[in-house]
């Protein structure tokens, strides 16, 4: 069986090739060697550093004239001035580290033969297996999404054979204790970085639980000695507790859990683990046919996808973007970072922090409709931290009210412009996160509860935004200055700007979507100001070439990197619903020319936000012609792993997400069926699918027509149904299921259970 399952024929090379595991707080990265194995560690809570404020009280004092150089087309001094007065202190942010390893070294009396190793999506759970001789060996390794400890069981087919060495390493500074024969302890400091002291200390410690044989210890290591079968309980832990509170014990928290997991047998630890994944990774299924190329391993499959069809690979794409969704997001953990929660660099690419310009936010574009809100939940509470934080940042650098976010945070929260002025002095980082968070609502159960805990983070996040929208000379408009389009060069030299497409695309998702809650909570003031800064934004504007502006001014063909990563103008069109092609042609059209001029290639990410734009424009064939880029040795690591390069997983998020956009697509105003389905996908079947209002949706479909519509909705409410030119209203009350099938060019309702 290969659905939901990663296989190899070979054990992992390199870091890319190893499989990860997660259970949100605690990640690994297993390798699956046959003499020498290795699982790496992370724990989400260890950064370098500790609490510290990055603003800088000298800023406020030169924006207006940094303001003015830029409403003067002085744009090279603005970036000059920026960068000498507006930016963070530290100029840097802090970085995600590696806690450590755990490392095997294992005993056989000869070469290994059929050997295999897999992720089953569906189990969480590791595997490897090989035969020496007549000994069939298997290893087993799950992250225990109920206890929180890493697991790993060895096991052969002959009694006695299980003969290894078990030890601790760690790129940090640190020393490994002993517990006696079965227990190792590795207790460690982060490192220092751009000037910010170290304040975390980790534990990393494992239990050996070995059946049969004999345990010891020799240096450093535990030995055991055949052994008819051997469990390893590991965890590790920091003293982090949040971004301004470094008290907490983490050889007691280690203690704990290990404590907890050992007094359980493996088969109740591995039972409990599989239920709790499966509560979240079964509630969505996608089968959109299967081809011979299933069978292969996954390598030769990504190797292949641009030549032979294997529309089950795009399956198991979205699947594994789940997969990484609920192994790197749980509730009361951190949110995804740039890695998720999985990295072995103490230098890693970007620091693996939080990017908010786009990397974030794409994190959660799958979460909701893929029925996984619970994952969301991190990014609510990072949210809650930097409405705290951000104050700070609002206050000193732009004498505001509210909060602020730039294009970067961390675990300390750090919210300053950092960098340089070319990426980091865009301050709409806050505002997207608020934009996102209050339009995913719509999908939730509980929706009203939680607009009321986005209330007040809102109403901060509009406070700054009114406060520092200025006027652009000459016009009656309202812009941010000094604003950049993320992070694209204009032809002044620079990226510094006012006004840039995005900036006014997101206010008006934000105003949109905040004011019936503020005139719901009464209040008056804030209703009348979002009221008239709306009607001040800029609109979205066509260029000489057809294209959808970039900046205020026609600068789109003059840029200096015309086939640019980011397409942030195109917000509108995705993940907003501003620009649509049956509601907004013209501007449509001039998106779809944005894109041809932009090209298909990018990094990972890159090509899955395009993805989901020509899923918008409704180009099922096209949107899979960048798929397979996607889905391409050059832009996924044999583990599935998205290749920017290097690795970041906003790619995995971002391209499954686009298959979801391909098949269905859940505006405010209408469902639509397939309304970007290619033609290579005529038939298949989703069940599990969140749309607006609170529902689930299960489509199957046949001949690139729908013959199978199911929704359900535990509250109530009414939905337009399209596909193509046809449409049906459904109206349903709480708890209420309706069927509906597809005939003769018209839905109609049908007695499909």
């Amino acid at each position: 069986m290969t659905d939901n399952l990663l296989w190899y024929d070979e054990p992992a090379r390199i870091w890319t090739d190893a499989l990860p595991l997660g259970n949100g707080r605690l990640g690994g990265m297993v390798f699956g060697g046959v003499e020498n194995d290795r699982v790496q560690i992370n724990e989400s809570t260890f950064w370098s550093g500790g609490p510290y404020n990055s603003v800088n009280p000298d800023a406020f004092a030169h924006l207006d004239e940094v303001r003015q150089a830029i409403f003067a087309g002085r744009y090279r001094e603005a970036e000059a001035m920026a960068s000498a007065h507006l930016m963070a202190k530290p100029l840097k942010q802090m970085s995600y580290q590696p806690v450590g390893d755990l490392l095997l070294s294992l005993e056989h009396e000869g070469p290994a033969a059929s050997y295999r190793r897999a992720l089953n999506l569906d189990a969480a759970i590791a595997t490897c297996e090989y035969d020496v001789g007549e000994v069939h060996f298997q290893r087993e390794t799950f992250a225990d999404s109920v206890d929180g400890v890493l697991v790993l069981k060895l096991s052969a087919s002959r009694p006695g054979s299980i003969s290894l060495r078990l030890g601790l390493t760690s790129p940090q500074s640190g020393l490994v204790h002993s517990g006696g024969d079965t227990r190792l302890e590795l207790l460690g400091m982060g490192k220092p970085e751009h000037g910010v002291a170290a304040a975390l200390h980790f534990a990393l410690a494992l239990r050996v639980q070995a059946k049969g044989g004999t345990t010891g210890r020799t240096g450093d290591e535990i030995r055991v000695e055949n052994a008819d079968e051997v469990v390893v309980l590991l965890d590790a832990a920091t003293n982090f507790v949040r971004f301004d509170d470094v008290s907490g014990d983490p050889v007691l928290r280690v203690a704990e859990r290990l404590d907890r997991a050992s007094s359980q047998s493996f088969e109740r630890l591995r039972a409990r683990h599989m239920t709790e994944h499966r509560r979240l990774f079964r509630s969505f299924a996608l089968d959109l046919g299967s081809t011979a190329a299933a069978l292969q391993p996954t390598d030769r499959r990504i190797a292949g996808f641009g030549q032979a069809p294997d529309p089950a690979l795009a399956a198991l794409y979205v699947q594994y973007g789940r997969y990484l969704a609920i192994s790197s997001s749980r509730p009361g953990t951190q949110p995804a970072n740039l890695q998720g929660i999985w990295n072995d660099e103490v230098d890693p690419p970007w620091g693996s922090k939080y990017t908010a310009n786009i990397n974030l936010q794409m994190n959660y574009w799958l979460a909701a409709p893929a029925n996984l809100a619970e994952c969301l939940e991190p990014l609510v509470a990072l949210a809650e931290d930097l409405a705290l934080s951000g104050r700070e940042t609002a206050r000193v650098h732009y004498n505001a009210r509210g909060w602020v976010l730039h294009h970067n945070t961390d675990l300390w929260r750090a919210t300053a412009p950092i960098d340089g002025p070319q990426w980091g002095l865009w301050p709409m980082g806050g505002v997207w996160l608020m934009v996102q968070l209050l339009d995913v609502c719509d999908y939730l159960d509980d929706a009203d509860a939680m607009r009321a805990r986005l209330l007040p983070l809102a109403r901060g996040a509009a406070e700054f935004i009114l406060d520092v929208l200025v006027p652009l000379p000459g016009t009656d408009y309202l812009v941010t200055n000094p604003s950049l389009s993320p992070e694209n060069l204009h032809p002044g030299g620079t990226s510094i700007c006012a006004g840039p497409a995005m900036d006014n695309q997101l206010l008006r998702d934000f105003f949109v979507l905040l004011r019936p809650l503020a005139a719901e909570a009464g209040e008056a003031e804030l209703v009348a100001a979002l009221d008239e800064t709306a009607r001040r934004l800029p609109p979205d504007r066509i260029g000489a070439s057809g294209q959808l502006q970039e900046w205020l001014d026609d600068w789109d063909m003059q840029a200096p990197e015309i086939h640019h990563r980011h397409v942030s103008h195109l917000y509108g069109l995705y993940p907003s619903w501003q620009i649509d092609p049956g509601e907004t042609p013209a501007l449509a059209e001039a998106a779809r020319r944005s894109l041809e001029i932009r090209g298909d290639d990018a990094t990972g990410w890159g090509i899955g936000w395009r993805i989901n734009l020509w899923a918008r424009l409704r180009d099922g064939d096209h949107a899979f012609e960048v798929l397979k880029l996607l889905l391409s040795p050059e832009r996924s690591y044999r583990n599935l792993f998205d290749a920017h390069p290097p690795f970041q997983i906003d790619g995995n998020f971002g391209g499954a997400a686009g298959i979801l956009e391909m098949l269905v697509q859940s505006s405010p105003r209408e469902l639509s069926l397939l309304p970007a389905l290619p033609s290579v996908w005529p038939d298949g079947k989703l069940t599990g699918l969140r749309i607006r209002g609170g529902a689930t949706l299960d489509l199957e479909w046949s001949d690139a027509t729908p013959c199978k519509v199911k929704i359900f909705t535990s509250h109530g409410g009414e939905w337009l149904i399209r596909f193509g030119n046809s449409r049906a209203r459904v109206n349903l009350k709480a708890g209420e299921a309706r069927s509906l099938t597809y005939r003769g060019a018209a839905f109609m309702e049908s007695n499909i259970p």
